[in-house]
């Protein structure tokens, strides 16, 4: 690992901060809405004044050369913010990671033709372009939801004899649980949930968090790491455990692609996400097996940087591996990845990852087994109607030709006698004279027909 690289960018993908209480379907993973608390605000905030002092300040050993750190450019930057999973929470704590990242800034000014000078508001605030990734249209950063295959996988491990084994050994943890719970099932399959319930009363209600037993909070985690582990990872690398970070792979590649190729201004690209994609990302690079406090759920505000450098003797760009596991840590630790001791060759990660990226919704559908929604129902019509129209292509045989040029022949002959029936220079049946009368064109009975 060489100190005397530079940074040439960085890619991030930060958890969200602290919110209210929270509910997913332990089969599907459907989620209710929630909201950020002012905790998670902070938490985002401070997030993003760390990497700031990291990536940005001049002074720093690892600042991204060629940054603009004052005034954000926003050709220097890509954000996305999941949009789905947990309402609007993601979406909020990449507000408020921006702030810290990029704050208000006074001298973001200017004078008008009269000599007046105007400041932005709020002291300059900055607003950085967010794409909110809607799940209904992009599976990139949720690739989990709506996937029967995913679904199929997830009671697989529920049905294993592991599981049935780790839930009879924590039988008797699970049966204290009850009178500290909202009424929710207290079995191992449903552990997200009761652990989330734990951990959110634990942190806003103080008459909860003084009944709660002190080792209580610690146990729920422990099941609940080894129940979203097992849930969110695969042994196979492309496996369909691991859909979290295979569907986000793509817009990773690309951002250290673009920060890679000297043409493109890219430098920093930041990715606001759930805790899931942690999960197979670190099952996927072998963090995890390396460190095995990592083989679970991250913390509020976790994040992964992923530092694209170019060492000093000019030999090819290097990716290094950092994290920071909340704001309960200080700062990021750097983690050996991919079997290797230090840093990785950027080309020999992407090789390795390329070939396991999920890189078009219809790919998605097809490996989900999913043809009724978040669009797959639009590509199965486009497929069926694109056999349908195949088919009508095909080749016909030379007796069929003939049929099909005699009966066009007919049909040519049909519509010309129509036109001239319309113009009045055939007619079919009793024939009827026409004269020119003051309101216009009518028609008088001739004398075979019965008047009126």
């Amino acid at each position: 690992m060489s100190d005397n690289s530079t940074v040439l960018g960085v890619v991030i993908l930060a958890r969200h901060g602290d919110r209210q209480g929270f509910y997913q379907d332990p089969n599907t993973y459907s989620a209710t809405d929630t909201e950020i608390t002012p905790l998670g605000e902070k938490q985002e905030f401070q997030l993003g004044q760390l990497l700031r002092s990291i990536y940005l300040d001049s002074s720093s050993p690892s600042v991204i050369s060629g940054i603009n750190s004052t005034i954000a450019n926003s050709t220097q930057l890509i954000v996305r913010a999941d949009a789905g999973d947990e309402g609007g929470v993601i979406f909020k704590s990449a507000m408020a990671l921006l702030q810290g990242l990029f704050p208000s800034n006074s001298n973001d000014s200017t004078t008008l033709a009269n000599g007046t000078t105007v400041t932005a508001p709020l002291d300059g605030y900055q607003y950085i372009p967010i794409e909110s990734v809607d799940t209904d249209n992009d599976i990139s950063l949720e690739g989990w939801t709506q996937c029967p295959a995913f679904d199929k996988s997830t009671q697989a491990f529920y049905n294993s004899s592991e599981f049935q084994k780790k839930a009879n050994e924590s039988s008797s943890f699970l049966n204290q649980l009850p009178q500290y719970l909202d009424g929710r099932p207290v079995t191992l399959q449903n552990m997200f949930n009761i652990f989330d319930f734990i951990n959110v009363q634990n942190i806003h209600n103080a008459r909860f968090h003084q009944a709660l037993p002190d080792t209580f909070l610690r146990q729920a985690r422990d099941l609940a790491n080894y129940h979203e582990y097992g849930v969110f990872t695969d042994p196979d690398v492309a496996g369909i455990g691991n859909m979290p970070f295979r569907a986000a792979l793509p817009s990773v590649l690309n951002g250290l692609a673009d920060i890679k190729n000297a043409s493109q201004p890219v430098k920093l690209v930041y990715q606001s996400i759930s805790y899931k994609p942690f999960l197979s990302l670190f099952n996927m690079t072998g963090v995890a097996s390396m460190n095995s406090s990592l083989a679970g759920i991250v913390n509020y505000a976790a994040a992964v940087a992923l530092e694209v450098r170019q060492p000093s003797d000019g030999s090819e760009p290097v990716l290094r591996f950092k994290f920071k596991n909340g704001t309960e840590e200080p700062d990021f630790t750097t983690y050996n990845f991919m079997n290797t001791t230090g840093d990785v060759k950027l080309s020999s990660f992407v090789d390795f990852m390329t070939p396991n990226a999920i890189n078009s919704t219809s790919e998605w559908c097809t490996i989900c087994g999913n043809t009724n929604s978040r669009g797959c129902d639009a590509i199965s019509a486009a497929n069926a109607q694109g056999r349908a129209a195949a088919a009508v292509h095909q080749p016909i045989s030379p007796v069929g030709a003939g049929f099909l040029g005699a009966g066009l022949t007919l049909f040519v002959v049909l519509c010309m006698l129509g036109v001239m029936f319309f113009l009045g220079f055939l007619t079919i049946g009793r024939g009827r004279s026409r004269q020119r009368g003051r309101g216009g064109i009518t028609s008088e009975p001739s004398s075979g027909d019965a008047k009126a």
